[in-house]
């Protein structure tokens, strides 16, 4: 496997070098890493206590919208609404050291603090 990529290394040196007249590959790109990451927004994921909201609000609808003749539907979804935050925010907790993926903006402050070379192969 190690030869196997030392091989294409050196066929890719060896088609990009100046030494034999003009290279056979011309990249239209520097073929360096970017010091930034693309600031792309995670997937949000599914809507939380959709039932529950759906029942609270049949519950209003049916009583002429009287919180008071609802209050185990409300209390149900406040419930729902508080161990789906919490979840979500044990979860942002652990994005970075469990998954090992990090955030577009993390990602890209350490390439700032630590940039690639800027030079070709």
């Amino acid at each position: 496997m190690a030869s196997q990529s030392v091989q294409i290394q050196d066929k890719v040196r060896r088609l990009l070098s100046r030494s034999n007249g003009k290279p056979v590959l011309r990249p239209n790109r520097p073929l360096s890493l970017k010091d930034s990451v693309a600031n792309r927004k995670l997937n949000k994921g599914e809507a939380t206590c959709v039932t529950e909201m759906s029942l609270m609000m049949a519950c209003w609808k049916q009583n002429n919208f009287v919180d008071d003749l609802c209050s185990s539907e409300v209390q149900s979804f406040f419930s729902c609404v508080k161990a789906a935050q919490a979840a979500l925010k044990t979860k942002t907790t652990a994005v970075g050291q469990d998954t090992g993926h990090l955030p577009p903006k993390q990602a890209t402050t350490l390439l700032k603090r630590f940039p690639n070379l800027r030079t070709e192969i």
